[in-house]
């Protein structure tokens, strides 16, 4: 997710520093637009459909959320991104029989087919719908302000498929150019403003 950026002024505190101030930095949100579709023909990815989100189970235990659908079943069965992370079901992490070929159908639902078998149903992904923006961790997850939110049984996906990066670099490039050329013309018209008052001062000290 593209994330929204804001700059704020901060006064410096001290001795001689009444009039100083530096910028600071602040992440004030993200860009919930979708990203393109790219095709993979692999049965392990998924795209979220609409505002759906991925439930996963963060390196601290608890219940997280991503976009990024690229999964795999790790060595000891279970589901997990591509990161390590477990996938999670309504009822937890999700167990897939060994040497099977696993099927996600739209609505998350898991089958696996073993060898000479018949496909079995062996969990569904829990997909979410936030109502109100998530909150970005530092570990590149999202969690909700409430707390775990429940599974949204109309939340639909895309098998053999990965949701894109919802920035454009092509785009990102252009604002940087304006926002660098508009940085100089402010610096211009404080200079002219610098200038202007200096001649301003020695008029008023010649009178």
């Amino acid at each position: 997710r593209a994330e929204l950026q804001a700059f704020r002024a901060v006064p410096v505190r001290g001795d001689g520093a009444t009039t100083r101030a530096f910028a600071l930095e602040t992440t004030i949100g993200y860009d919930a637009s979708p990203g393109p579709l790219t095709p993979t023909g692999r049965n392990l990815d998924v795209a979220m459909q609409g505002n759906a989100w991925l439930a996963v189970q963060a390196n601290d235990g608890t219940e997280a959320y991503t976009r990024a659908g690229s999964l795999d079943v790790n060595a000891e069965g279970l589901l997990v991104m591509r990161n390590g992370l477990p996938v999670l079901g309504d009822g937890g992490p999700i167990n897939v029989p060994p040497n099977s070929a696993v099927e996600i159908g739209s609505d998350g639902t898991i089958s696996a087919k073993a060898p000479n078998q018949r496909p079995t149903t062996v969990g569904k992904l829990k997909m979410v719908t936030p109502e109100v923006p998530l909150t970005r961790g530092d570990d590149g997850l999202f969690r909700a302000a409430e707390g775990d939110l429940p599974a949204d049984a109309t939340a639909r996906l895309q098998d053999g498929a990965l949701e894109g990066s919802n920035v454009s670099p092509v785009g990102t490039m252009v604002a940087m150019i304006a926002a660098g050329r508009q940085f100089e013309q402010q610096m211009k018209l404080l200079q002219i403003a610098q200038t202007q008052g200096q001649q301003s001062a020695k008029l008023l000290g010649s009178t």
